[in-house]
């Protein structure tokens, strides 16, 4: 057996598991990611995945491989730098338990991150999610859900796998309504809720199994949805929607549209950003900056209080000279 298998296995169980207690998320990612590095370097080298050894996986391989996953397999840049990540972890890894490949692990973590475009956030618009919440046909049953999702993910701004993680028994419905979901990084999240979500959350209730663990948004066999389900729903519904608002056709409306779009209207409600990376689950207020940039609003309120080019500031007063006033009136 070569050196990398035992290697690469020991990070999985060893750092991820043991020492990290990776989520499954985080392990399935990195799973892929070699995956694909294992297959291209085959490719590459003609060597089985089982025959590879850690000095094979060179800096010119991984290299070439980043590459392949833009100019092939079409990922931006910026999955390319999710991909890099994870190759960075495992190697770092590997520099401390096969010293003799130092020189070849050195070479790959040299690799740097590609530069990515920064792109404003796309949100909705008061009457785009007005639109878009009513777009389902909420005479059947799979419409009355939809409808709760939408208005659900605009009201709270959980991310796609918080929502469709909720159980029954994560909402809780009396004099402050409220609902728990575990986020990202782990962190656990208290929200409340408006007295129209609760109106509608109770209403659902009656429709779902009362067993606790029920997920809140079941598919048509019961099982909670994924988020590849909810990405088509919420494109289909934001299709809908532009025959009632023509304004959504020109955004490309996803399911963290909803996110954004309950953050523009805290920004727009002049509730600042500290308070809103508090309510989405940012780790870094800095990452609630984006919101800034895209409120376009705010913008235009800033250059109102600027003089227009052509206007002349006015004049300033300057006082005479006490000694020359004097002389003046003499």
């Amino acid at each position: 057996m070569s050196d990398l298998a035992p290697l690469l296995q020991s990070f999985f169980t060893d750092k991820l598991d043991r020492h990290l207690n990776a989520s499954v998320h985080t392990k399935a990612a990195y799973a892929d990611t070699f995956r694909l590095l294992l297959l291209y370097a085959q490719d590459a080298t003609g060597v089985a995945p089982s025959g590879l050894t850690l000095a094979d996986l060179n800096a010119d391989l991984v290299g070439g491989f980043l590459q392949h996953l833009e100019t092939v397999r079409g990922n931006s840049a910026a999955t390319r730098n999710a991909r890099r990540a994870a190759l960075r972890s495992f190697f770092t890894y590997a520099s401390y338990r096969a010293p003799d490949s130092i020189a070849t692990i050195s070479q790959v973590l040299a690799i740097p991150a590609k530069r990515t475009k920064t792109t404003l956030v796309s949100f909705l618009t008061v009457p785009e999610a007005e639109a878009l919440i009513g777009a389902p046909d909420t005479d059947t049953w799979l419409g009355r859900r939809d409808r709760l999702l939408l208005h659900l993910g605009i009201q709270t701004g959980l991310r796609v796998s918080e929502l469709v993680s909720l159980r029954i028994s994560d909402i809780q419905i009396g004099l402050r309504s409220q609902l728990e979901c575990v986020g990202k990084g782990r962190k656990q999240r208290v929200i409340p809720l408006q007295k129209n979500t609760t109106t509608l959350l109770t209403a659902w209730f009656r429709e779902l199994p009362a067993a606790p663990d029920t997920p809140l948004f079941p598919s048509h066999v019961g099982t909670p949805l994924t988020r590849v389900a909810v990405g088509k729903l919420v494109a289909r519904h934001a299709a809908t929607a532009a025959g009632r608002c023509p304004s959504i056709a020109a955004k490309n409306v996803t399911p963290h549209t909803l996110r954004h779009t309950c953050a523009m209207s805290f920004l727009h409600a002049g509730i600042d950003t500290a308070s809103i990376a508090l309510w989405l689950g940012h780790a870094n207020i800095q990452t609630t900056q984006i919101y800034l940039h895209a409120d376009l609003e705010l913008k235009r309120r800033t250059l109102d209080r600027l003089p227009t080019i052509d206007e002349q500031p006015p004049a300033r007063y300057q006082a005479s000279d006490a000694l020359l006033a004097f002389l003046k009136n003499q």
